[in-house]
């Protein structure tokens, strides 16, 4: 696994709606109703996050997450980063409907 140059994360940026991309990271709020419902899309992308091995790190805000990504192993931004964010966004749109 290697990580990105700046020129593919801009590339990459742009499959992903909403994410932010800053000093070799991505992140991206989430807003709900309330904190019980926050706290139930943190434990969806928990289970993922498990399954694949690849952890975000969360910020728990009342009603708001907020999810850096990023790859501890390489220092920056690697695939691995840009699968993650693609699953949460489709937890998100499946979760919010």
């Amino acid at each position: 696994m290697r990580l990105f140059t700046e020129e593919e994360i801009e590339d990459k940026m742009k499959d992903l709606g909403g994410w932010t991309s800053e000093n070799q990271k991505i992140q991206k709020l989430f807003k709900f109703n309330d904190f019980v419902l926050a706290l139930k899309f943190v434990n969806l992308v928990a289970d993922i996050a498990e399954r694949d091995n690849h952890h975000p790190d969360i910020l728990i805000t009342y009603n708001k997450v907020m999810l850096t990504l990023w790859t501890h192993d390489v220092g920056g931004l690697s695939d691995k980063d840009f699968n993650l964010a693609r699953q949460i966004d489709k937890v998100y749109l499946d979760f919010s409907l």
